[in-house]
Formats: C-alpha cells, sequence, structure tokens
C-alpha cells in the first residue's frame, strides 16, 4: 500500500491567499476555486465585482485538472486543434484554460480553478497560489 500526500485545510487557505493576493495586485476580479484530487470543491472565493457566471466556470476548470492531472488548457487545445469529439467526455465541463492540478511527487492533490480574466491570467493566478505551497 502506498502513502499519499494530501491537502489539509492550512494548504487550502494558503493556497487562496495567495491567488488573491495575485488578482488583486493586478486588480483583476476573479473567482478562485480550490478542489481535492477527486474534484471535491474545498474553496470558492469570488472577488467583488467579480461575474457570477464565474462562480460556475472556476471549479469546473479545476475539476478538469484533478481528474485530468493536466492542466484544463490542454483540452481546449484538443478542442480547438480539431478534435472537437473530446466535448463529450464524461465529467469534464471546465475544458478552459484557467485550472492548474497542484502535483506532488507525481501525484495530484488537488486543483486550483480561476475565472473573471483572460485565461492565461486566470492560470497565472492559480499558479501563483499553487506556488505558495513550495512544492
Amino acid at each position: 500500500m502506498k502513502t499519499k500526500s494530501c491537502l489539509e485545510f492550512a494548504d487550502v487557505k494558503a493556497i487562496a491567499a495567495a491567488a488573491e493576493a495575485e488578482a488583486i495586485a493586478n486588480q483583476w476580479a476573479v473567482t478562485i476555486a480550490i478542489v481535492d484530487d477527486g474534484g471535491h470543491l474545498l474553496w470558492l472565493q469570488r472577488l467583488d465585482g467579480t461575474a457570477a457566471i464565474s462562480a460556475h466556470i472556476a471549479p469546473q476548470k479545476a475539476r478538469t485538472a484533478a481528474l485530468g492531472r493536466r492542466e484544463s488548457r490542454v483540452y481546449e487545445e484538443i478542442i480547438n486543434g480539431g478534435r472537437v469529439s473530446f466535448l463529450s467526455a464524461p465529467t469534464l465541463e471546465g475544458m478552459l484554460e484557467g485550472g492548474v492540478p497542484i502535483l506532488k511527487d507525481g501525484q495530484c492533490l488537488g486543483a486550483v480553478g480561476v475565472s473573471g480574466v483572460k485565461s492565461t491570467e486566470d492560470a497565472q493566478i492559480a499558479r501563483a497560489g499553487i506556488a505558495a505551497l513550495g512544492l
């Protein structure tokens, strides 16, 4: 039997604080979602001025990144590359850039999903949050 690391609430709060700081430093109104490795929501934070729809999009980006163990942009690139049949992939609803998995020792601990600004900026915020863990 293997032993696997997992996110603790202190980790989630550190990720959220760093992601929020990145968003505020850039004056970006976003929603930040953090999920565990099964895609279950651990944190949802919608900053002032963020569109309501982002509260649905951010968790789906995070869930997609966690379940796929790769950035959600990979799926967007597959679809944009012409493989539109990938839209039928079951349970993956956040196939847009902005979901970033949290990886440690080759294992996925969860993911951060951000929605509200350009997709590259969403991903930047997610990565800034994950960087707080120092993995």
